[in-house]
């Protein structure tokens, strides 16, 4: 039997990065209870390119009054059930996702997070075989210079 790989070990909270989208530092609650990952975005329109189907939505820093608008290849429109039980038909994109040194490709589902205290969760299909969890410890994958300097993750 060979050994374990040795993973990066994530806290329950993490700053991360959406590269292709343009969004940095990216407040994000570690939810291994969650299947899928999930970014605050209001869905503003699909279209095609290339033949390709794609979806343009608006993430909103409510607290900045700054809003980005993205873009990405739409992959699905699924039936998603939240933390409450009740199911949301979700766009979900396939996208980028960089969290501390390791980057890969995550499926996203795009919600109304309003109403929570980050605008991303990050699920589990997304954290197996690439992360171990340590709910202990916060912005553990998050440059300390990121967090001396005041920056309110």
């Amino acid at each position: 039997m060979k050994p374990p790989k040795v993973l990066p070990v994530v806290g329950w909270r993490e700053l991360v990065h959406l590269p292709e989208l343009g969004l940095h530092s990216v407040s994000a609650k570690i939810d291994t209870g969650a299947r899928t990952s999930s970014l605050h975005g209001t869905v503003l329109e699909e279209f095609e390119r290339d033949g390709q189907k794609y979806v343009r939505f608006a993430v909103d820093y409510e607290r900045q009054h700054v809003r980005q608008v993205c873009e990405a290849v739409h992959v699905d429109v699924r039936g998603i059930t939240s933390s409450n039980g009740e199911t949301q038909y979700r766009y979900v994109i396939k996208t980028p996702l960089k969290i501390g040194d390791v980057e890969f490709r995550a499926e996203i589902s795009l919600a109304d997070r309003s109403d929570m205290k980050f605008p991303m969760l990050i699920g589990r299909s997304s954290l197996r075989r690439r992360f171990v969890v340590d709910s202990g410890y916060s912005w553990l994958q998050t440059p300390e210079m990121t967090v001396q300097k005041g920056h309110k993750p």
